[in-house]
């Protein structure tokens, strides 16, 4: 039996690479709560066998919170010793798992944590959820979710303190053959939904086929009209054009939540 301090998790495969996240990165660097962190701390949980991704999530939020401080937490203690000599200002490693331990008391006003509840069954992401989601700052943000092995497709859930309140798709528009693909990497939470005729993943295909005359103008514009027409037809679309712009299409939680 584990110690009751001993850290909370499993050892994940550790795979990772350069500029996988940066769709995850670039959505966390756009949310209000890193704007308004009175301490803006942010947590990259699980960040595999390389520092490589928290090195960038650090150079990417400090573009508009320059006094960010991130901290690479891993639940593998040679992962840990070999990310520490990438260790710099405003860039630190500890060993650790979802209880996500930090000196101080301090509480992170962001934790990010991509690919590592994916080899999780669905019945230990609640309590996971919880763990991570009491460590947050006050109006904290926990980012949970997968992305594929380049970063091309990723989708995530946003959770706040009481619980998830957003779910996000993010794709590269160039070459995308339909929506769908990103049925692959949905979030463990809800991985059975990942079934053909699942409603949104078959909706954002059928406005997407539909949208096929705008392939002309390509991809961004029949990307722009598929989300437009998604939120026309009812469905809690969040976030400004400029995000769809990206390929992203963010929705309230309620709209995916599991039943």
């Amino acid at each position: 039996m584990a110690r009751p301090d001993s850290p909370q998790g499993r050892i994940t495969r550790g795979t990772t690479g350069v500029n996988r996240l940066r769709r995850i990165d670039r959505w966390i660097a756009a949310q209000p709560v890193l704007r308004r962190a009175e301490d803006p701390l942010v947590v990259d949980l699980g960040y595999g066998a390389s520092a490589a991704t928290t090195l960038e999530l650090r150079d990417r939020l400090a573009a508009v919170r320059p006094d960010v401080s991130v901290v690479g937490i891993e639940i593998d203690p040679e992962r840990v010793r070999v990310a520490a000599a990438a260790a710099r200002d405003g860039v630190q490693f500890r060993l650790g798992g979802f209880e996500v331990p930090l000196p101080g008391g301090r509480r992170p006003a962001v934790i990010r944590a991509l690919n590592v509840l994916r080899q999780y069954s669905e019945e230990e992401v609640p309590p996971a959820w919880a763990t991570m989601r009491a460590r947050l700052q006050p109006g904290g943000l926990l980012v949970e979710g997968t992305c594929s092995e380049l970063g091309r497709v990723a989708s995530w859930v946003g959770l706040s303190p009481e619980g998830p309140e957003t779910f996000t798709i993010s794709l590269r528009l160039a070459g995308l053959e339909a929506p769908s693909v990103v049925a692959e990497r949905l979030p463990k939470a809800l991985i059975h939904r990942n079934v053909p005729g699942e409603q949104l993943v078959h909706a954002l295909d059928r406005l997407w086929a539909t949208h096929a005359g705008l392939s002309v103008y390509g991809p961004t514009q029949r990307w722009m009209a598929t989300v437009a027409s998604l939120r026309d037809a009812g469905w809690p679309v969040l976030g400004t054009r400029a995000r769809w712009r990206l390929g992203e299409v963010t929705l309230a939680w309620a709209a995916v939540a599991p039943a």
